[in-house]
């Protein structure tokens, strides 16, 4: 089996540097370009020569990434395979007043998937349930167990959403007890198919589908928009605030279609949001327009936590519902989960920090983070997991160890290495496993742990030595601070949303100094205000103490430094600050 590399989207490189945490992948910079491309279009010099590096400089390419257009962007719902049959049984069902049960899974995908088919069958008169499985009591997926409950409470179909494509036991169990079956999914295929009245996934070989990218969520959407067109209405309007908050928290590209409905969808939720969604932001201490970020890492962790400490039934009931004081009863529940999450997260990394530190895990030889223990939460390896491949820029396996012998892993890809690909060429050893190219999910006997390590070191041996897996960046344009201003915070904007396939700009602020001593804040994060080119500017960097440190020992040295540009707003002003990201001082070139 051959690891294979993803095609990068970043900027093409033409020389690296070193950093202190990441190797640096420097832009090539075609200055005349950059000038063309920002008269033409009316932008900063800084987001042109961004464009400019990321190969996006052609007119129909800017056009495609600043505006959307729905018959550019949108393929009609009948082109996924299956869609037809799909919606046929469903309308079937609803002319008999057959019960429905949709089964969806405990992340925010698959929340925000249920809901969104209560939401849109409910109006049409559906007699129609939902059952989302306890990740630590049912595990991932449709079950037999969970077939036998629906066939004792009379249900004549099932409708899975952002799961399904590897129940071959629970569809065959099915078939036997008289359920119909509907899967939708968007996750890879391995081995057979289940046995179902249909199986809507983009990601099945033979469909037709142009985008392979959409989210559980975006396959839920496809059907029901399909259904509803053939009736002649028109989409509940909550439907378009789900499709975005479930597109966005899966982290699928936010190209193409995908694109198209999250910026729609991010515009309804800032003109007239729901009262969830202004709930949950107020949870978070948002005050000013939703974003993309926002979502992705104030809002959706929120829902999240539910199903990785909790239960994520509350979840759907959150979204679905109208009722102010269950909103508000929700909302303080998950924002209490969400804070115990980030405490278990904090105790888990802090946990195999040691391990690393202490030589156990011998980063020097090994190519993977590899670990486990049963004191883990299952719900949070899969966080800690995604740290360790960022940070370390290993492919990480966490797994919690069970007591029935079993082990349940959560993986997460460094270097755009293809980790479903990986556990497809062991799963011999495994008991089952799914996911996309850059996370998956495993379970296997506890016993095989050692000889899936073997293997994976093994498969990545023949690619890879421990220094080509270095934490890395790369760096999509200079910047000079004046030109950290609001026109490019503007152009910014018109560039949103930011994503997967669409991270927001690095920028490299080149020979820049100190105003005063670096600032440690609460022991982790790094507080600056840097100078150059006759402007300053404030930096803070999240989760790095090092830099403290590093500045405090190169005393007055300049530096070259990685960052991204925000918005600060608070209290209704609004200012500009750098996100570090990384920085390299001269003197240690």
């Amino acid at each position: 089996m051959e690891v294979q590399e993803q095609p990068r989207h970043t900027a093409v490189a033409q020389q690296t540097a070193r950093g202190l945490k990441y190797r640096w992948h420097l832009p090539k910079i075609n200055t005349s370009l950059a000038h063309a491309v920002a008269s033409r279009h009316a932008l900063s010099i800084p987001v042109a020569h961004f464009l400019a590096s990321r190969e996006l400089s052609g007119a129909e390419q800017i056009e495609r990434l600043l505006t959307s257009d729905f018959d550019r962007d949108i393929a009609h719902p009948s082109l996924l395979a299956d869609s037809e049959l799909a919606v046929q049984r469903i309308e079937a069902a609803l002319a008999s007043g057959e019960k429905i049960l949709v089964f969806g899974d405990y992340d925010v995908d698959g929340i925000t998937s249920t809901s969104l088919i209560l939401v849109c069958l409910a109006p049409l008169g559906a007699k129609i349930n939902f059952f989302l499985p306890n990740r630590a009591r049912d595990g991932y997926g449709l079950s037999v167990s969970a077939v036998e409950k629906a066939a004792a409470n009379d249900f004549k179909l099932i409708i899975t959403v952002d799961n399904g494509i590897s129940a071959v036991e629970a569809a065959h169990r099915a078939h036997e007890l008289g359920i119909d079956l509907i899967i939708t999914d968007h996750h890879k295929v391995h081995g057979e198919l289940p046995q179902a009245h249909a199986i809507v996934d983009p990601m099945r070989p033979e469909c037709k589908f142009p985008n392979k990218n959409l989210a559980g969520v975006g396959v839920a959407f496809k059907i029901m928009s399909l259904l509803y067109e053939k009736r002649g209405i028109q989409l509940p309007a909550k439907t378009y605030e789900l499709l975005a908050l479930g597109t966005i928290a899966d982290v699928v590209p936010l190209i193409d279609e995908n694109r198209f409905w999250v910026r729609h969808g991010l515009t309804l939720m800032n003109k007239n949001p729901s009262e969830a969604i202004r709930t949950l932001a107020t949870n978070a201490r948002l005050e000013s327009k939703l974003t993309s970020q926002d979502i992705a890492f104030m809002i959706a962790p929120q829902i999240n936590a539910l199903g990785r400490l909790d239960d994520s039934r509350d979840g759907v009931k959150l979204l679905v519902t109208s009722n102010s004081s269950e909103i508000q009863r929700i909302c303080t529940k998950l924002k209490e989960c969400n804070d115990k999450r980030k405490q278990v997260e904090r105790e888990i990394y802090d946990e195999i920090e040691v391990a690393i530190t202490m030589g156990q895990i011998d980063l020097d030889r090994e190519l993977t983070i590899f670990s486990a223990s049963k004191d883990w939460k299952a719900g949070v390896i899969g966080l800690v997991a995604g740290r360790f491949a960022e940070d370390y820029g290993r492919p990480s396996f966490l797994f919690h160890l069970r007591e029935n012998g079993f082990a349940s892993g959560s993986c997460r890809s460094s270097h755009n290495i293809d980790i479903h690909a990986l556990l497809a060429a062991n799963s011999h050893l495994l008991e089952k496993f799914g996911g996309h190219t850059f996370a998956a999910g495993l379970t296997l006997k506890a016993e095989n742990l050692p000889k899936l390590k073997v293997a994976l070191e093994g498969l990545l041996a023949e690619r890879f030595t421990p220094d080509d897996l270095r934490p890395e960046i790369s760096i999509d344009a200079p910047l000079e601070l004046p030109e950290a201003n609001k026109k490019l915070l503007s152009d910014l904007e018109r560039l949103e949303p930011f994503g997967c396939a669409n991270e927001s700009p690095k920028f490299i602020v080149e020979d820049a100094t100190l105003v005063k001593p670096p600032a440690i804040l609460k022991e982790r994060h790094t507080r600056l205000t840097v100078f150059s080119q006759g402007t300053i500017k404030p930096v803070i960097f999240f989760n790095r103490p090092d830099v403290y440190k590093a500045l405090h020992k190169a005393q007055d040295a300049n530096f070259d430094l990685a960052a991204r540009v925000v918005k600060n707003e608070w209290q209704g002003s609004v200012s500009i600050e750098l996100r570090g990201i990384d920085l390299r001082i001269r003197d240690n070139k």
